[in-house]
């Protein structure tokens, strides 16, 4: 057997049906879609949202969340990180900068209960 002597299987090479080309096509005038109604007109017929006279399901459920596109992050320090600070020592965002207890001097600082104080 040669290349060119290949067959497709029967059926397997189909044409595609042409419809509304006239009445004699089998498909024609109304193409299959029947007189009148949605369905008939072109373009999408069967959106999800249309629900017809009914309140459709996005406009039922109520609207919840939020997530901001530039949220705050803070910088957290813990008890134990305090305790690197000597005796009346100012905390504040510069010292904990110097002490290397946080990043950015320009971001929120949190404390968090982590440990114990071991120095008043």
């Amino acid at each position: 057997m040669q290349l060119h002597e290949l067959k497709s299987p029967k059926g397997s090479r189909k044409k595609k049906r042409i419809i509304g080309r006239g009445k004699g096509s089998g498909r024609g005038k109304t193409s299959g879609r029947g007189e009148n109604g949605a369905r008939s007109r072109t373009g999408r017929w069967n959106l999800a949202s249309s629900e017809g006279g009914q309140m459709p399901l996005i406009r039922r459920l109520p609207k919840v969340g939020f997530r901001s596109k530039r949220p705050i992050l803070n910088q957290v320090v813990s008890l134990d990180g305090l305790n690197k600070f000597d005796n009346d020592a100012v905390v504040d965002i510069v010292s904990l900068k110097a002490l290397g207890l946080i990043n950015s001097i320009h971001k929120p600082v949190k404390i968090l209960g982590n440990g114990e104080i071991e120095k008043s």
